[in-house]
């Protein structure tokens, strides 16, 4: 391979694509490997069509090269699989489902992003009868990074794991030690990055409570129409149609926070989803309530200003690049591709502060003392390209570490 750096992808759903698109855009690795895992269409050219038009995003060569640009994809060996995309060779295997089975040493593959969704525990060996995670390490992966949060039933995570989110926690990554890496979610990252900023800052470190809700665009986990739930299915909304609903359900996005953020798990973080009938773009409805002081003339020392300030200052500073700031009216549509974790509407920013009257315990000199404690509850809204913007960027931005420091 004359040292050229080849980066492997397992599946090309929605995130497997469009990593393959980020990465066609950067200059991080020089040759793909991408494994299906089934014949597609009828020939490669139905592969290359499929990479080559995007329904959400538009074609590929105008994400490459706006609107100037032109399609440059060549079929360069049927037999061997091999495309000519934008100037980069990308291989495709079809043959085999099971990770332990792809010949990843083979083509010199070191870093492999799993996007399939199916091997989520860290936990079981190459030899699990459905596949794992470290069958791709048994095929000769060095590293392999699953886009989703890990999710088991076993109690703790390996030692050769880890939860990691690019501007976050990514730094944690220790090559020789970690061969597992979940990239958490779109919702995690997004999440993350929002609570970031207020973390960091005296003023708002110390949270009473805080809990989130996601209004989520649809993914290719719902049905389109109507379904049979599958026997033992918990909750029938999943598999009611995503075209015509808008439908409660559940995240993790909290508890996977807290793999990334180990000091909110004292706060006692709530969170929800919503899905709604949209391709992309989802919005983060942040809630938390701080124990707040007054000045002396009454007023809060935490107020909508304030908040702004924060965020306006971060996505300036320390989390540029990762969080966006705008006092403009936006909708969903204004979002899609936008290149941060979460984008701050802080037109929508709201404050209110109250006093809770608190009995204090009884003592000898006084009995039934009480006193107002002064609380301020906050809420902010993210937006978040759930798909390509803040997800897929991300983690193209961590596959880059991850090779870097291999």
């Amino acid at each position: 391979m004359n040292g050229r750096r080849t980066l492997g992808i397992n599946g090309l759903g929605r995130i497997g694509k469009l990593t393959l698109w980020y990465q066609l855009a950067h200059n991080d690795f020089d040759r793909f490997v991408v494994n299906i895992g089934r014949p597609v269409g009828r020939s490669l050219d139905s592969l290359a069509e499929y990479i080559a038009k995007d329904s959400t995003y538009g074609p590929l060569h105008r994400y490459l090269d706006g609107y100037r640009g032109k399609r440059s994809i060549e079929i360069v060996d049927t037999e061997a699989g091999i495309l000519r995309i934008h100037g980069k060779e990308v291989v495709v295997l079809q043959e085999h489902r099971n990770p332990k089975d792809l010949p990843w040493s083979q083509h010199e593959v070191r870093i492999v992003v799993d996007g399939t969704g199916v091997f989520v525990d860290p936990h079981p060996g190459p030899e699990a009868p459905k596949g794992s995670l470290r069958g791709h390490l048994e095929g000769g992966a060095q590293v392999v990074l699953q886009t989703s949060a890990f999710k088991s039933k076993t109690q703790g995570w390996p030692k050769d794991s880890l939860t990691a989110i690019y501007g976050i926690n990514h730094h944690q990554f220790e090559a020789g030690t970690h061969q597992i890496l979940a990239a958490a979610s779109c919702t995690t990252t997004a999440l993350a990055h929002m609570m970031r900023p207020l973390l960091e800052r005296d003023l708002t470190r110390h949270m009473i409570t805080a809990g989130m809700s996601t209004v989520h665009a649809a993914t290719n986990s719902q049905n389109v129409l109507d379904g049979v739930p599958e026997a033992g299915a918990k909750d029938l909304r999943k598999t009611r149609s995503a075209l015509s609903n808008v439908i409660l359900t559940t995240t993790n996005a909290a508890r996977a926070l807290e793999q990334v953020m180990p000091e909110i798990r004292g706060i006692g973080f709530m969170a929800n989803s919503v899905r709604i009938p949209t391709s992309t773009v989802s919005l983060i409805i942040l809630n938390v309530t701080f124990q707040t002081d007054l000045t002396p003339d009454g007023k809060p020392s935490l107020d909508r200003q304030i908040i702004n300030s924060i965020y306006r200052e971060a996505s300036q500073g320390e989390s540029r690049g990762l969080v966006g700031f705008s006092e403009e009216q936006n909708v969903s549509q204004d979002m899609v591709g936008e290149d941060v974790a979460v984008y701050i509407e802080g037109c929508e920013t709201h404050t209110r502060t109250g006093l809770i009257d608190i009995r204090l315990p009884n003592t000898a000199a006084e009995s039934g003392r009480r006193a107002q404690i002064p609380v301020t509850h906050v809420t902010i809204f993210g937006w978040y390209d759930n798909e390509l913007g803040s997800y897929s960027n991300r983690l193209g931005e961590l596959t880059r570490y991850v090779s870097e420091n291999l």
